[in-house]
């Protein structure tokens, strides 16, 4: 048996009246990936919290490598080894920084380097880093022109750089492409040899295929299941998480009725084979493909982001090539962003708030807002979405990163759209609340075209009626969700069909 790392037990979290953690007794040993799994709002970024130091526990205790272990803060549990990447990808970089200042922040901060700073040692140094993760990004870019993508891999390589004994990454393939998610699996099997512990939060199951030694399952601020026998369990792991079985997903293809969006010869990317398609009223379909495959040229085009180059669009019937976001609202077509971080969530607002912002004015009386309204219709969209929260007036900070978007996607659903892109819907959120989110989806599309944006497959076989391959801007292959062949599927994402 390997050494333990990490020693917890009978840790308490409470904030006012709401019991986050009741009692979590867990060991993580070195050279060890444990995959904790639970439902949005079982304990978990709580638990991380606790962890990593911006959280005391009201109770318990905790040993790390044998000894007493309760930081103060953050900064302190780095310095004794344990290093997280959060779920909010801005958590771990500093966007007006450069991507070498970010790499070394923490040594920065630190006081290491003295007080004189050698840009070009700190660029040396910052580029052993990257080449340590594969990163092959500027080390003179802005991190905040970057991709989503790029900033989780930045934050993921801070986190490496501290050599850490305990290692917790919350989410961390969420914003990642095949590739870059492969090349991270890579550096984690690797500290896995080199005896570092691993605590790997996430909801995407072939994440946990290929990483879990163990599993721990959280339901409602306790330890609901912990599975070690191979091969792991993720049937009862999952039944153990949600307290149900889940029942899979059996999508009968709906017959779409008149089009409602129409592209005709669009070029995505320079070179690429013109995109044609139709969706039509009642209609479900979801775009795949790999990082360049197209999907984010496609989705900012039509919501106004990004300008038609080429080819020609329209919502019903009428020609359709919105110069900006507000051209694109007011024709219906409507948008829930990928990264709610950085594009969605406004922190200072609460759940009402958020949730009912781009459609104030439906709310109003002259100038003023019908709280009463307001309430209705959030609490509405909280129980068909299931958003675990006290009340509509909660701060959107204090729901989990699942939970925030849940109140993203039913922003979006507070009015009628005739288009409806859903970029990434399911980021940080559990397999339960996906099935919920997909179903309400599903039994709310007559009256709109709805299109979905993701990279899992088995997140757009959940959700979709037709289900289109993007490769390098164009399109690769399209298949009816009926009898899918996921080889084909990944040979056409992969551009080897």
């Amino acid at each position: 048996m390997q050494a333990s790392v990490l020693d917890i037990q009978g840790i308490h979290k409470s904030f006012g009246n709401n019991q986050v953690l009741r009692g979590i007794d867990m060991r993580i040993s070195a050279g060890e990936v444990v995959v904790l799994m639970g439902a949005n709002g079982a304990g978990k970024s709580t638990l991380v919290k606790v962890l990593s130091g911006y959280h005391a526990a009201d109770h318990g205790q905790m040993r790390l490598a044998d000894a007493p272990y309760c930081p103060r803060d953050a900064h302190e549990a780095i310095h004794q080894g344990v290093v997280t990447v959060h779920q909010s990808i801005d958590d771990g970089v500093i966007p007006d920084l450069d991507v070498a200042n970010n790499l070394m922040l923490d040594r920065l901060a630190s006081g290491a380097h003295g007080l004189w700073v050698s840009a070009k040692k700190l660029r040396q140094q910052a580029s052993e880093v990257a080449d340590a993760m594969g990163l092959d990004i500027d080390l003179n870019a802005r991190v905040a022109d970057l991709s989503v993508a790029d900033r989780q891999m930045i934050s993921i390589a801070r986190a490496m750089a501290h050599a850490p004994r305990l290692l917790i990454l919350d989410e961390p393939t969420s914003s990642l492409s095949a590739t870059e998610a492969e090349r991270l699996f890579t550096v984690i099997v690797r500290l896995r040899a080199q005896g570092v512990a691993i605590v790997y939060i996430s909801h995407r199951m072939s994440d946990i295929r290929r990483l879990a030694d163990r599993i721990i399952c959280l339901r409602d601020g306790q330890i609901s299941g912990v599975f070690d026998q191979a091969p792991l369990d993720l049937t009862a792991a999952v039944h153990a998480m949600l307290g149900q079985a889940i029942n899979n997903a059996d999508i009968e293809p709906a017959t779409p009725g008149a089009p409602i969006l129409t592209l005709q010869n669009v070029e995505l990317t320079q070179g690429a084979a013109p995109v044609s398609l139709n969706v039509g009223d009642g209609e479900v379909v979801a775009f795949t493909g790999l990082l360049g495959s197209g999907m984010s040229a496609l989705v900012e085009t039509l919501f106004g982001l990004r300008s038609l180059s080429s080819g020609t669009m329209q919502v019903d019937g009428q020609p359709y090539a919105p110069a900006n976001v507000r051209e694109a609202l007011a024709r219906g077509v409507f948008m829930s962003v990928k990264d709610r971080a950085t594009n969605g969530v406004i922190g200072d607002f609460n759940i009402a708030d958020n949730m009912t912002l781009p459609f104030l004015k439906a709310f109003t009386r002259g100038a003023f807002l019908s709280a009463r309204q307001q309430r209705a219709s959030t609490e509405q969209m909280i129980a068909q979405l299931g958003i675990v929260c006290q009340s509509h007036a909660d701060a959107i900070g204090t729901l989990s990163g699942g939970n925030q978007q849940k109140v993203m996607i039913g922003r979006w659903l507070q009015s009628p759209s005739r288009v409806l892109l859903l970029d990434e819907p399911f980021q940080g959120v559990d397999i339960g609340a996906r099935q919920d989110i997909g179903r309400h989806i599903r039994a709310t599309a007559k009256g709109r075209a709805t299109l979905v944006f993701v990279s899992e497959l088995d997140e757009a076989i959940e959700i979709a009626d037709r289900i289109i391959v993007l490769h390098e801007g164009a399109i690769a292959g399209e298949q009816s969700n009926r009898d899918i062949d996921l080889n084909v599927l990944v040979a056409q994402a992969s551009g080897k069909a």
